[in-house]
């Protein structure tokens, strides 16, 4: 190693989170404040990098962690693999990028029998020693050699025994029980497990559960996790000592206030396992130590300006500070948490990083109907109810294990994973599902944490419920339920029902998200339009914060039942298109009147979209008329569509600005011949393309001379540069499957490709004062894909009415990065 392989939590930088991971900023930084943070020391993410790289341990490190070891025994007056007072670790994993209970954990290490000795000595108490001993050799077994080990012994000591038999004992029936799984035992040799435990921490960085999490999340496989080193504190200790989780606010609602739980005699593992439900942290921890940390809380929640998810320990009723991290939270409570620090002052750019498009679209995301719903709780359809732990209405087939909840939801089913408990070998199932609900747990559980980063609807601690995933049934009460029955999960109020209730939308987001939203738009200075198709569509258009309108003459035909009459007139040879102008005149006289004011941009009829191919006989109707496969192959198809959008303008007696573009123009001829058919038709139209090709960008200067607005279609465009229907921009699959394999560097759905980049630098550079240009998104609008557009220079754009909200916050966050 050329350069030191760790850092004190002292010496180190805590603004080197790629180096440090989170979690061992995150301790640096408390420490450095101050605050009563066990001592250790972190190995850095390059060291995983290079055993990933070699499949072992770089040369050196075993000595200079020994030495950083032997400093360590130094500060705290304890020995490590002996007496008198023993010292025992926590190995930890700490990505730069936070992923809650996907990696590896070690505690209590440092065992030997000299040590377990000692430990009975300094503490009095040998049930204490027994448990300890038995979860370290349990934890081991399960990280460290894959092996499972419930871990045994503990209850048949008696308070006199003799330490060192209570650890002969316990540990000899622990290995009795690893020896069924592996011919592998745990080592006794105190310097042999923690290098063991660095050792399975880094390899826990490729398990399958933690790139699952981060195929979802996009995070880069690359980056590599941090191993932190600690002495142990003991929350397991005695009858005032504990664990427990703590926000700073409430991860649900974003109420302001501490929000947690507790778990009096127990290590932290038991309070985030969700085998044992804590209790709420303002009423289990005494009044010195709820005050001590309540002030802790709020002064951390000031330095680090952001909502934070504090984990901590009591040994003897001394309170320490275990980890600091961003907390994860329900879409619902990052919206309020972003306008409470808007309005107490906080940086905006700040605030709005704190929130992003998903969680913004998850907001808009349907209810239950009202009728329904009461309808439900009158018939005794309710089963029972739990911790509400992440906001969500939603139903579907009750499926009791992951592996066939993927399978039912890839069968294109609304899945809801029931679980007694779930762990991360849980992830992919809980991934697929829509609803989650777990018999045990609370808030800070596994199923909650995830959930809460997945946005997926979630209850935990429904006691009342047992699930038996081998005869496929989950009982309430009396009540039996199947393995693919229906049933309706609220993850706010906690409820389960049977059977599935109708959902419907609710009013448009008001309030927190409101005054958020503004924030961006000022910041960003843009301007978004919404894609409309019928008459009813624009007050929601206009709710979401759109300045104007975007919609298709073909979508609104074949919205109104219209468009199937125009293909099989193609398909008769029939070219005569006066009755176009005239369905054209009638259905968008109707939006117009209802658009009032402002600009409607119309894109014309297109015959060969890839995505239309069978709703509009793409074959058989550019077979019967070749022409139609160009832009302007038919003059008079144009032309209708001109005079009849002028005559509806007309009609609608609304003061709107309407043009009509066409798309995959990419010459600027074509465009020249465009103007001239809206000058026949009266010129009361304005014209405008939508550039699809390498081509129309290449020539986008000489096409804006000839018209009002461009249109960048950057599905299209993105398409076209690899080859690909615009379709699959547009759907999981096959891309999915094309990322997982490794053969694009970029995904075209949410990443702009270098060589569009490059075209759209030219568009940006475009000088035409006469002619509006920007980029038309389609489907869900990714935050990369925005701060690449916004750092190219475009102002304006076009989306769906769902993501308009979205598109405007991701503009917003581009604009203050």
């Amino acid at each position: 190693m050329s350069e030191r392989a760790t850092r004190t939590l002292g010496e180190a930088d805590p603004a080197d989170v790629g180096w440090l991971g989170g979690k061992g900023a995150g301790l640096a930084r408390m420490t450095q404040q101050g605050l009563r943070v066990p001592p250790g020391f972190v190995i850095g993410t390059p060291t995983c990098r290079d055993y990933l790289a070699e499949k072992a341990l770089p040369e050196g490190l075993a000595d200079e962690v020994l030495a950083r070891l032997a400093a360590l025994e130094r500060i705290t007056g304890k020995t490590f693999g002996g007496g008198p007072v023993p010292l025992l670790l926590s190995v930890r994993s700490g990505a730069p990028v936070s992923m809650p209970g996907m990696m590896d954990t070690i505690l209590n290490l440092g065992l030997s029998r000299a040590a377990a000795v000692a430990l009975g000595q300094a503490t009095g108490d040998v049930r204490f020693v027994a448990d300890v001993v038995a979860r370290f050799h349990a934890m081991y077994a399960e990280t460290v050699l894959g092996a499972l080990d419930p871990g045994e012994g503990v209850d048949e000591v008696e308070p006199d025994d003799d330490p060192g038999v209570v650890y002969d004992r316990v540990w000899a029936a622990c290995a009795r029980a690893l020896a069924e799984e592996t011919d592998e035992p745990v080592p006794t040799d105190p310097r042999a497990q923690l290098l063991g435990a660095i050792e399975a921490v880094f390899r826990s960085w490729n398990t399958r559960r933690a790139r699952t999490y981060r195929e979802h999340h996009r995070i880069p496989h690359d980056l590599g996790t941090a191993v932190v080193v600690q002495a142990m504190v003991f929350g397991n200790l005695t009858a005032d000592s504990g664990s427990g989780v703590v926000f700073t606010r409430n991860p649900v609602t974003g109420e302001p206030g501490l929000f947690g739980e507790y778990l009096a005699h127990s290590q932290g593992e038991d309070v985030v396992a969700g085998t044992r439900t804590p209790d709420p942290v303002g009423t289990a921890l005494a009044p010195e130590l709820l005050a001590e940390l309540g002030a802790t809380c709020a002064d951390l929640e000031r330095s680090h300006g952001d909502v934070l998810d504090i984990e901590f320990t009591v040994e003897r009723s001394v309170l320490y500070f275990l980890q600091v991290r961003s907390a994860k939270r329900t879409p619902e409570a990052a919206v309020r948490i972003a306008a409470d620090f808007l309005a107490d002052g906080h940086d905006t750019g700040a605030v709005l990083r704190g929130v992003t498009p998903a969680q913004v679209r998850q907001i808009q995301r349907p209810g239950f109907d009202e009728g329904d719903l009461a309808a439900a709780r009158a018939g005794g359809r309710l089963l029972t109810t739990g911790i509400g732990a992440c906001p969500g209405q939603v139903g579907g087939l009750l499926m009791l294990d992951p592996d066939r909840a993927v399978a039912a939801a890839q069968n294109g089913g609304d899945v809801v994973l029931a679980r007694a408990v779930t762990s991360p070998a849980d992830l992919h199932g809980m991934i697929a599902a829509r609803g989650i609900v777990t018999a045990t747990g609370g808030s800070t559980s596994h199923a909650a944490v995830v959930a809460r980063a997945l946005g997926t609807a979630c209850v935990v601690g429904a006691g009342e419920m047992a699930v038996d995933p081998t005869a496929r049934t989950l009982t309430i009460g009396s009540r039996v339920l199947h393995e693919g029955e229906e049933v309706s999960l609220d993850g706010a109020s906690g409820e389960l029902f049977a059977g599935r209730m109708a959902t419907s939308t609710p009013a448009a987001a008001v309030g927190s998200l409101g005054a958020l939203l503004a924030a961006a738009e000022r910041a960003s200075g843009g301007s978004l339009l919404a894609r409309v198709t019928l008459p009813a569509d624009v007050a929601t258009a206009r709710e979401a914060g759109a300045v104007g309108l975007v919609t298709a003459v073909d979508d609104v035909l074949a919205a109104t039942g219209h468009l199937d009459g125009l293909v099989a007139q193609l398909l008769a040879g029939d070219t005569g298109f006066a009755r176009v102008a005239d369905l054209v005149a009638e259905q968008f006289a109707h939006l117009f009147a209802a658009a009032g004011a402002g600009e409607v941009g119309v894109r014309a009829i297109d015959l060969v979209a890839d995505e239309a191919r069978e709703l509009l006989q793409q074959t058989a109707v550019t077979t019967r008329h070749p022409e139609l496969s160009v832009p302007l192959g038919s003059p008079a198809l144009v032309e209708a569509q001109l005079r009849g959008l002028a005559r509806a303008v007309a009609d609608a007696g609304a003061p709107v600005r309407v043009h009509l573009a066409v798309r995959h123009i990419s010459d600027p001829a074509e465009a020249r011949e465009l103007r001239a058919l809206a000058d026949r038709a009266g010129g009361t139209v304005g014209v405008g393309a939508y550039l699809t090709s390498a081509r129309g960008a290449y020539h986008a200067a000489g096409i804006a001379a000839a018209c009002d607005v461009i249109w960048i279609d950057l599905r299209a465009l993105q398409a076209s540069v690899f080859g690909l229907p615009g379709r699959h921009l547009l759907t999981a699959e096959p891309l999915d499957d094309y990322r997982r394999r490794g053969l694009l560097a970029c995904d075209p759905r949410t990443t702009i490709d270098p060589a569009v980049a490059d075209l759209l630098t030219r568009l940006a550079r475009v000088e035409a004062p006469g002619c509006a240009i920007g980029p038309r998104l389609s489907g869900e609008v990714s935050q990369e894909a925005a701060a690449q557009l916004y750092a190219l220079g475009f102002r304006r754009f076009a989306a769906e009415i769902r993501e308009v909200r979205p598109t405007v916050l991701a503009l917003g966050r581009a604009a203050l990065s």
